[in-house]
């Protein structure tokens, strides 16, 4: 049994009623600068202050009754600025000889609310003198080294204060109500995150390049209505899988959450790899048949860059976005179209385009262990069920 008349510790209780007695000292003292090692050198930091005072006083010169003090200067207070609706971004390579008339008719635009960000990618053509000469009032970006398109359409994304981001390429010719037929376009379907303009041939003007980017059940991206003579046949189906880089407006909340162009891809498929994940987070691509652009073809890449990358980058888009369900059940579609791709170019192996596109292939299947690890995350993030993603396939 504890004896009660002692604490754990052994030591006798105090009695009631008894306060205990604190030194005085005790309670004003600072075990840290009572210390002789420190006193010591708080004494001598004191030392080698006043020699800095003393010092500086020393030095001190004072002024002149000639001297004359900066007078006060009152600047304008500054105003607000009203983010534009839309910036156009156009990248650029070396094509100073279309952008004389690319930007005499973005001046004709009926849509005035607009930015325009030239992106120059290390031009050694005199590109850049030339916009500043013919429109001073595009905000411009010059890499001081070749970025490739897709990180340097990036980097002028970034920098766009617009809502909407509208890419451009260089060698186009818009038709005046282009952008106001964007916007009206945007506005009315809010379900869309990307629209896509109506592109027509430069010198063929009733002639279609594309209405708007599909992708087949066997993997392979289209542009709607290649070639064909513009009867207005396609203007009435406006939904589509997504949009032509070279004249597409897309929501820049959605630009940001998708981050951009997938800058592994370098250039070609990369704005048919951003529709796709744009579809997998849940949203649509329209159609905007009165936004009608003119493109010169192939003038900014050759048929070897194109056929390599294309090669190339179809099989990355496939790898990275298409649902396991979906790929393993268009599987052999997928696989015969890459075969029948693969033999037309060793028919052809004389062409250095077939070359390339072979060379695309293989480096395809050799890049595909960097490309499932994107997948990891884009499948896992996706929004859309398996049967409605079907359904936007050709």
């Amino acid at each position: 049994m504890a004896d009660k008349t002692s604490n754990s510790n052994g030591k006798s209780p105090r009695k009631p009623g008894k306060p205990i007695e604190i030194p005085l000292h005790a309670s004003r003292s600072n075990a840290v600068t009572e210390d002789e090692t420190y006193g010591a050198l708080r004494e001598d930091n004191r030392v080698v202050m006043r020699h800095s005072i003393a010092l500086n006083l020393d030095s001190f010169i004072p002024a002149t009754e000639a001297f004359n003090p900066r007078p006060v200067r009152d600047y304008p207070a500054l105003r607000p600025a009203t983010p534009p609706f839309f910036s156009v971004v156009i990248p650029n390579f070396n094509g100073q000889r279309h952008l004389a008339g690319l930007f005499a008719a973005l001046d004709k635009q009926t849509f005035a609310d607009f930015e325009v960000i030239f992106a120059d990618d290390a031009s050694s053509d005199g590109s850049v003198a030339l916009v500043e000469d013919v429109y001073p009032a595009a905000r411009l970006l010059t890499n001081r080294r070749n970025l490739g398109f897709v990180a340097n359409t990036n980097a002028a994304a970034d920098a766009a204060l617009g809502r909407v981001i509208v890419l451009l390429n260089n060698d186009t010719e818009p038709d005046p109500d282009w952008l106001a037929e964007l916007a009206k376009t945007i506005t009315q379907h809010p379900e869309a995150a990307i629209v896509a303009s109506k592109l027509l041939l430069f010198d063929q003007r009733d002639r279609l390049h594309t209405t708007g980017d599909l992708l087949g059940r066997d993997g392979i991206p289209r542009n709607r209505g290649v070639w064909e003579e513009d009867r207005g046949q396609f203007d009435d189906q406006t939904e589509i899988f997504g949009g032509c880089g070279g004249a597409m407006a897309i929501r820049k909340d959605v630009w940001q959450a998708l981050g951009g162009f997938d800058e592994d891809l370098w250039m070609y498929l990369e704005d048919v790899d951003l529709a796709f994940r744009a579809q997998l987070a849940g949203w649509k691509a329209v159609f905007a048949p009165n936004a009608r652009v003119y493109h010169k073809l192939s003038s900014s890449g050759g048929d070897d860059l194109s056929s390599f990358y294309v090669g190339r980058n179809t099989l990355w888009v496939l790898a990275k976005n298409m649902p396991t369900a979906l790929l393993l059940r268009h599987l052999p579609d997928i696989v015969a179209a890459q075969l029948h791709i693969a033999i037309d170019a060793l028919r052809n192996w004389r062409g250095t385009a077939a070359r390339a596109r072979l060379r695309g292939q293989l480096a395809g299947v050799l890049g595909l262990p960097g490309q499932l690890r994107k997948r990891r995350t884009i499948q896992r993030q996706r929004m859309i069920e398996d049967a409605e993603l079907e359904r936007r396939l050709a």
